[in-house]
């Protein structure tokens, strides 16, 4: 296999998925988590592909083509530790711009962005694992917002765990449904909605239960 072959085989992975294993074998690990980790630790990769293959590989789990039990902490950790890249990625790009007298930068909304991150970072990093291209930047700019890393870990730690362990078990289980697999994306923004809108429904709730209160 060139190089050309190879850099088509990983931009397409997650429809070339079968071929690269019979290529690759067990260094089909390694290139998994190559593309895992790249797309979230650097921001120019962020069109590798990210759920269409977690999903892709749980069903390729289902027929024993890959083990589910080296597969899922496997991609677990290169979720984590490509998050963590980019955090101090973005960390030293904050660190280096606060430094600067640039003209151009808007304190106050860096300041606001921190304000963000260190009160929904949590849910930011629970989310952002399931879109495409927000997966990739939400830890930058977490890191360039100054977001303490302790709460960065924390909530990473999670998302990247609901991440990988529900779409790797999901393909395992209803990757050969010819309607999940092709609707997939809109399967997870609709979760995603959901969950989020129970969020919000019952901060609302909350607040407006604490001002019947004070009044």
């Amino acid at each position: 296999m060139d190089w050309i072959e190879l850099l088509k085989m990983i931009f397409e992975l997650d429809r070339q998925l079968d071929a690269a294993i019979a290529h690759l074998g067990p260094a089909i690990y390694l290139l998994l988590f190559a593309v895992v980790f790249g797309e979230i630790a650097f921001i120019p990769l962020f069109f590798l592909p990210g759920d269409p293959l977690l999903f892709i590989c749980g069903a390729l789990c289902a027929t024993g083509a890959l083990s589910i039990w080296i597969l899922t902490p496997l991609l677990f950790c290169a979720c984590v530790s490509g998050s963590v890249v980019s955090y101090r990625i973005g960390r030293a790009v904050g660190n280096r711009i606060s430094s600067a007298n640039y003209r151009w930068l808007d304190r106050d909304a860096l300041e606001r962005t921190h304000r963000f991150y260190e009160r929904r970072g949590a849910v930011t990093f629970l989310v952002s694992p399931f879109i495409a291209v927000v997966r990739t930047f939400a830890p930058f700019v977490g890191g360039i917002a100054g977001m303490s890393f302790g709460k960065f870990l924390t909530a990473t730690l999670s998302g990247a765990a609901l991440w990988v362990f529900t779409l790797v078990p999901g393909g395992y289980f209803f990757g050969s449904i010819p309607v999940i697999h092709d609707h997939l994306s809109t399967i997870v923004l609709v979760g995603i909605g959901a969950g989020v809108g129970a969020l919000v429904i019952n901060h609302a709730w909350r607040l407006l239960k604490s001002r019947v209160r004070r009044r």
